[in-house]
């Protein structure tokens, strides 16, 4: 019974001194912070950070856009536990997941993934008014109907003049040819009154005879 007892407390002792020393060394480091941080809304990017519990190795960072293109970044930079990585061009509006994966301190690798998302500028959401931009040129302020300008009533009186001034020009009453066939028949009337008095006293010596 004493050597049963003295062999299970050997046992245990030696279970207790594995287990306590290879929890903190069999421990995976993890990730503390990353900016942006996850599932974050932000006006725009300008480089990654991660920040993890521990010195790291080996870190690998990559960013995709909503359709999963994969968006070009600078080449990752190690600061011990801080992991950072350049953006170089600004980021267009919509969701983006950063994936990254490092060498823990104890050797083993780890991933994961940061989702976030970029909102859009003010002045590319914002508006022209639509009352403001549909009012045509001539219309008085706040209303949308079209004042009539001031040349208007000379454009309108222009082609009603101009009719006028062409009748003025033509001839009034009877027209030309008219007065042609009435000289014609004057002279006439003046040639046959002509000849008729020269014939008649030749006539009057004939009956005197």
């Amino acid at each position: 019974m004493a050597l049963f007892r003295k062999a299970a407390t050997a046992a245990l002792a030696c279970a207790l001194l594995l287990a306590l020393p290879a929890s903190p060394a069999f421990a995976h480091d993890t990730l503390k912070r990353s900016s942006p941080a996850k599932n974050a809304e932000v006006s725009s990017v300008e480089e990654i950070e991660l920040e993890y519990s521990a010195s790291v190795k080996f870190p690998f960072v990559v960013l995709h856009d909503a359709t999963g293109e994969e968006v070009a970044l600078g080449e990752p930079r190690l600061d011990g536990p801080l992991v950072s990585a350049e953006v170089p061009e600004p980021l267009t509006p919509g969701s983006y997941v950063i994936a990254w994966r490092v060498v823990s301190s104890d050797g083993h690798p780890i991933e994961g993934e940061i989702p976030f998302s970029v909102k859009g500028s003010s002045s590319a959401s914002a508006s022209p008014a639509g009352p403001a931009a549909a009012t045509p040129p001539g219309a008085a302020p706040g209303t949308g109907a079209a004042q009539p300008s001031a040349a208007a009533p000379e454009q309108a009186a222009g082609p009603a003049v101009e009719p006028a001034a062409g009748r003025s020009a033509e001839p009034a009453g009877v027209p030309g040819w008219i007065w042609g066939g009435l000289a014609v028949l004057v002279v006439l009337g003046a040639f046959v009154l002509f000849r008729s008095s020269r014939r008649r006293p030749d006539r009057e010596e004939v009956n005197a005879d």
